[in-house]
């Protein structure tokens, strides 16, 4: 699975509005619900927050990957978002969030959603290319970024 048949440029947003954890997933999930990914916005809020209560999607190195499974959902959904300043996600690594990558994804789509978060998680355990997304300015920079190492790992 390439993430890049998932993300679109609509889909990021640098920098987030929001300051605080429940509100960054609040914010990508309206941005979703925008960008025509969702039809059920407080649905997918519910069980991206629900899950996010249970145990923190903060995986540490400065990234967050909240995720949830909605019937709202006819295609698994992506939305990218950079915070100006790091933020608490209660990471287990306890530093501070510099991007967080929110999954979607319809209920009998597990397969997907796990192919999904491993790819993720694969493409960001780069440092060097950590540091160059968490240094981005644009959301067309972060694109791009994303773009390019999907391509080669």
């Amino acid at each position: 699975m390439k993430l890049m048949d998932i993300i679109t440029p609509e889909t990021i947003r640098v920098p987030l509005i929001a300051t605080g954890k429940k509100q960054v997933i609040d914010e990508l999930v309206d941005l979703l619900t925008e960008q025509g990914k969702v039809r059920d916005c407080d649905s997918l809020k519910n069980a991206v927050w629900s899950r996010e209560q249970t145990r923190t999607t903060g995986i540490g190195a400065g990234l967050a990957i909240p995720h949830g499974k909605c019937s709202g959902l006819e295609n698994l959904a992506v939305a990218i978002g950079k915070p100006e300043s790091p933020i608490d996600f209660e990471a287990l690594d306890g530093k501070p969030v510099s991007l967080v990558v929110l999954l979607a994804s319809p209920p009998d789509r597990t397969s997907d959603h796990i192919q999904a978060l491993a790819r993720i998680s694969k493409l960001m355990a780069d440092e060097a290319f950590r540091e160059k997304i968490y240094a981005a300015s644009t959301s067309d920079e972060v694109y791009t970024l994303l773009k390019y190492r999907d391509s080669e790992v």
